[in-house]
């Protein structure tokens, strides 16, 4: 098989690749970028500049996955439950996606980078809605790697709207209920048309799925490190992928050695 450059130079600094395989470099990785309050509170800090941190640590391993080959990157950026913070930590979020729909897809364009969304827009406000909308235009015809926000989203509440739509179009008789089966049902789903996920990474220490693409990494291996994500790095991230090309992927089946 081939391997990987020995020497990856990313954002100036050079990382050690070279005993990674390009075959086994994972599609799309999913991501749950925990720890961004945590890591601003043990600096004596309000929340938001953890989130802030994490922003720049998302563009910083986004574009490790793009070195690396990888095809998609689902990143947790909002989700269904964390409206129940509170209102000031919702409001400034809302207020840091708003600032980063409008600074940064510049840098996502010019990089290559394709950007959608998953999660329920509806429940946004509508100047958040037409920047995620420009966001995606703008970066339409890009073809390298696609980078998908979960803002608003919850698996749960994607596996429901999924059900939803198919069920009325049974009733209209556009779909046979026979002929449904896991690959159509996974054209419903927000995540349709990437790649099945192969890896989630979670920072932060906690060891929970915290209703994130529950269909989607039904396969999936699972990383775990207690670091926060506004210190995790190209080197954890090239770390896990290294662990991930170590993994014995059966799929409910047996090992063939």
């Amino acid at each position: 098989m081939q391997k990987l450059p020995e020497q990856l130079i990313i954002e100036g600094k050079e990382y050690n690749a070279g005993d990674l395989f390009v075959e086994l470099i994972p599609k799309h990785v999913a991501v749950i970028m925990d720890g961004n309050g945590r890591w601003a509170t043990m600096r004596n800090q309000h929340r938001t500049t953890g989130h802030r941190a994490g922003a720049e640590t998302l563009k910083l391993i986004v574009h490790t996955a793009s070195k690396l080959g990888i095809k998609a990157i689902t990143a947790y950026a909002f989700s269904t439950e964390n409206w129940k913070r509170p209102k000031l930590e919702v409001d400034l979020l809302m207020m840091l996606l708003d600032k980063y729909l409008t600074e940064e897809i510049d840098y996502w364009n010019q990089n290559n980078v394709k950007i959608i969304f998953s999660g329920d827009e509806t429940a946004l406000a509508d100047k958040l809605q037409k920047k995620m909308k420009n966001a995606v235009k703008t970066t339409a015809n890009n073809n390298g790697l696609v980078l998908n926000l979960a803002i608003n989203y919850g698996s749960r509440a994607e596996i429901v709207r999924a059900t939803k739509k198919i069920t009325q179009e049974v009733l209209e008789g556009r779909i046979v209920l026979e002929d449904l089966d896991e690959k159509h049902f996974g054209e419903y789903l927000y995540t349709s048309g990437l790649p099945e996920i192969d890896l989630l990474i979670r920072p932060g220490g906690d060891m929970r799925i915290s209703n994130f693409l529950l269909w989607q990494i039904a396969y999936a291996e699972i990383w775990l490190t207690p670091i926060f994500w506004p210190d995790f790095n190209p080197e954890l991230f090239i770390n896990a992928i290294r662990d991930f090309q170590k993994r014995d992927r059966r799929f409910g089946g047996l090992n063939s050695k």
